[in-house]
């Protein structure tokens, strides 16, 4: 094994402020903004209306298409409205807006399935589709739609991400020390779905207690591999070359080499569905960044406004220039801190005043150091030009749709070039050409 990839960048991890902290619960809000997408794909078809009362997990949302994903709420209550609020993608789009009811601590939960060593692979990915689980690594792609391979597929390896190398985020670290036993279940259930026998659990090599809390329940199946500090280390093409020494050719997907990657929020996720019959209504944020005094790791209900859980974490108001969902180097700035928390939501940061001016942007010197940097292998700033200067067809014949917008091409840069937002540019043209 290589336990690495080509090219990456070595950005301050910044993890120390959360990495130690265990997860608290953060407390049911009056309203909760619960969007109707929270995942790649078409948005859920609501099932309310303003006015319903509502039971805690119920279904509120129905996965609209192949591509979708149903959505429940967290707590029971009231609707109050469905309205078109912020997103964190940064448009807007429809929520159901909850009065939430604390009190009425019913659920609507699924019948556990507790024999699913025994239980047909197909139905459940039939539960995995109704409780909305999706890809928790930020995709947020439907999970019962990437467990259905196409038939001329052989897959032969699982592999769970637990390498967060994304700077500050420490949600996966802290769940795979605190919940490290469901997620090693839910590893099996999907190993079982899939029919595969030998699985991987990479993390990097800067969590040590999650590596020897993981490690000490793993089994011959499943091998718990300790990966080199480098970024996009938990890339999925970048993964699966660590550990597998694989290579997803251009265009492809994992399961073109026969493995299946999926985050370890996700394996909970999945093992909570179907073990407990719960559906994805809450998950672990982080909240870092120097003007929070009291940084934490917070388990709270999707639909939680940005603001709500910023203000827990004690903030210098004052001080805060820029809130980012995500981490820094791929995560995308808000400016509306009403925004809720959706499924794929793995952080909040927020940098003080002075870290978000940002460096100015001078032309490039054809250094080459994106070249190095980027674990595609791609020529970022020669695709960053054609992206600038609306040149599609040039950007898509250097394989601008291979990027996977990690931003280790922007983060070298020695001129500060906006690489990545000019390849988003290009890639956006190609899509609008076809």
């Amino acid at each position: 094994m290589r336990l690495s990839f080509k090219g990456g960048v070595h950005p301050q991890e910044e993890k120390e402020a959360t990495s130690s902290k265990s997860i608290v619960q953060f407390p049911v809000p009056e309203l909760l903004y619960v969007h109707l997408s929270q995942h790649t794909g078409k948005p859920a078809r609501p099932l309310v209306k303003a006015g319903d009362e509502i039971r805690g997990w119920q279904k509120i949302g129905e996965a609209d298409g192949f591509i979708s994903a149903s959505v429940h709420t967290p707590v029971a209550g009231k609707v109050k409205a469905i309205e078109t609020v912020v997103h964190p993608l940064g448009m807007k789009s429809p929520a159901v807006i909850i009065e939430t009811d604390p009190e009425k601590k019913e659920v609507a939960k699924l019948d556990p399935i507790e024999d699913w060593q025994n239980t047909e692979p197909s139905t459940l990915v039939e539960r995995v589709k109704e409780t909305g689980i999706v890809g928790l690594g930020g995709a947020a792609f439907p999970t019962y739609v990437k467990l259905s391979p196409p038939e001329d597929k052989q897959i032969d390896t699982v592999i769970l991400n637990g390498a967060e190398c994304e700077p500050y985020l420490t949600a996966d670290h802290r769940l795979m020390v605190e919940k490290a036993e469901k997620i090693i279940k839910g590893m099996k259930i999907i190993m079982h779905i899939l029919g595969v026998k030998k699985g991987y659990i990479g993390i990097e090599k800067n969590k040590p207690d999650a590596i020897e809390k993981m490690g000490k329940l793993a089994d011959d199946e499943i091998e718990v591999i300790p990966l080199k500090v480098k970024y996009p280390q938990g890339a999925e093409k970048q993964l699966i070359k660590a550990l597998t020494n694989r290579e997803v050719p251009s265009g492809g997907l994992p399961f073109d080499v026969g493995c299946y990657v999926q985050n370890v929020g996700t394996a909970l996720a999945i093992y909570e569905s179907v073990v407990q019959g719960k559906p994805l209504v809450e998950r672990v944020v982080t909240l870092s960044g120097y003007p929070l005094q009291d940084p934490q790791n917070i388990l709270c209900p999707v639909g939680v406004p940005f603001k709500s859980l910023i203000e827990s974490c004690d903030p210098l108001w004052e001080d805060i220039g820029k809130v980012i969902s995500g981490g820094p180097m791929m995560g995308i700035a808000q400016y509306d801190m009403e925004v809720p928390v959706v499924k794929g939501t793995s952080g909040i940061l927020v940098l003080t005043k002075k870290q978000a001016e940002g460096p100015k942007e001078l032309p490039c010197i054809q250094c080459g150091r994106c070249v190095d940097a980027c674990p595609m292998q791609l020529v970022p700033t020669r695709i960053a030009s054609y992206g600038e200067n609306k040149m599609a067809e040039e950007a898509k014949q250097l394989g601008a749709m291979d990027c996977i917008e990690c931003g280790a091409c922007a983060y070298i840069c020695p001129a500060n070039r906006r690489l990545v937002q000019y390849i988003k540019i290009a890639k956006d043209l190609i899509r609008s050409s076809k």
